[in-house]
């Protein structure tokens, strides 16, 4: 399953842009809301260097690199959770993805039309948080009344119960569920109901060329709210990021070293997607095939191993394990097991960033 990251905004921040510019996947782009319906999806390949050298080392017959996967959610407006704007549909988008980016436009032009007349970050925030928390108060105030209902006859979960009430009184006062206090046994009763304003969140400014290298009063005001709210902002040029889709590998770089763009916009929601998941790469290498695959961190062997197959979970032996870094420096798996570095893991083993494993199971 690929690292899931939903585009979420007002109309015309410039969402569909960037989601174009990114996955280079063809979106309704145009200067009016509600140009995008339903949710565009783009599967990328995660660029990781470590694979490329793996491939150069074990030249297999086929490689599978890492993916993320962005959806293009139409533009939330007020009133989205009691359907404004098609917004109940669009709500229903974003509970599937696992991550947030939140697009706030951050530059001024007057041929760009803004749903409430002029660029106002702050103000898109409300909205979109506010009608984020009001779609999931409807949805812990069911499980409410279905769990107080259930109490009554003896049936009910009185975990379950407490959790909602919680849930209830948090929300209400205008607080992301990701910042509830919740027991642990609570927090699973209603982990199936996946709330919007709990799943982690970043901010993406879009500015324009002049604010890549002088930030703007818009983008000073969304950086303040992200440090108060103690969440990462990634400022990017969606019109730039447009042209760098449509260059070939030899004139993009050119071309960001003129603006003074360190790293590619992909890059880096890519990089704070895997943080915010807390997730990890380990890599499957032989002759037939190289391939990355994510998991969360702090996983265990047969859990990793089930990532590829379920049977190798359920009759999971043992994991060969050796680190990238070991294959980098030695050249050949032949040579890491020379020196010591190829190692034998069990069942209590954490797969680590960078681990190349062969599981060894037995159906």
């Amino acid at each position: 399953m690929s690292l899931e990251v939903g585009i979420v905004g007002l109309p015309n921040v410039g969402k569909s842009t960037l989601f174009c510019a990114l996955t280079k996947v063809q979106a309704e782009v145009a200067n009016y809301p509600f140009c995008t319906i339903d949710p565009n999806v783009g599967v990328v390949p995660v660029r990781d260097p470590r694979l490329a050298r793996i491939v150069e080392l074990v030249e297999p017959n086929r490689i599978v690199p890492a993916t993320l996967q962005m959806v293009d959610i139409a533009g939330l407006v007020a009133g989205a959770s009691r359907g404004e704007g098609l917004g109940n549909q669009f709500l229903g988008h974003i509970r599937q993805v696992q991550a947030l980016a939140h697009v706030v436009r951050c530059f001024e032009d007057d041929k760009v039309v803004h749903v409430a007349g002029q660029p106002d970050p702050l103000g898109d925030i409300e909205v979109i948080h506010t009608e984020l928390t009001l779609a999931d108060l409807e949805q812990v105030e069911r499980r409410l009344e279905k769990a107080t209902r259930q109490r009554k006859v003896g049936k009910g979960d009185k975990v379950e119960l407490a959790a909602c009430e919680k849930l209830l009184a948090h929300l209400s006062d205008g607080k992301l569920a990701r910042t509830v206090e919740l027991e642990q046994e609570e927090r699973a009763t209603v982990s199936d109901l996946n709330l919007l304003t709990g799943k982690p969140y970043f901010y993406v400014a879009n500015v324009s060329e002049e604010g890549l290298q002088n930030p703007g009063p818009l983008e000073q005001q969304l950086r303040q709210r992200a440090e108060a709210e103690g969440v990462e902002i990634i400022p990017i040029c969606a019109q730039v990021e447009a042209e760098l889709a449509e260059m070939d590998d030899e004139d993009a770089p050119l071309f960001m070293a003129e603006l003074g763009i360190a790293e590619a916009g992909l890059a880096r929601v890519i990089r704070v997607g895997y943080s915010l998941l807390q997730q990890i790469t380990f890599f499957t290498a032989g002759k037939q095939e190289v391939r990355a695959w994510e998991i969360r961190g702090q996983t265990a062997a047969p859990q990793a191993a089930g990532r590829i197959h379920t049977d190798f979970e359920k009759g999971f032996i043992r994991a060969e394990v050796f680190h990238f870094r070991d294959l980098d420096e030695l050249g050949s798996e032949a040579n890491v097991k020379d020196a010591g570095r190829w190692r034998l893991e069990g069942r209590d083993y954490i797969v680590q960033d960078g681990d190349i494993v062969h599981f060894r199971f037995n159906v």
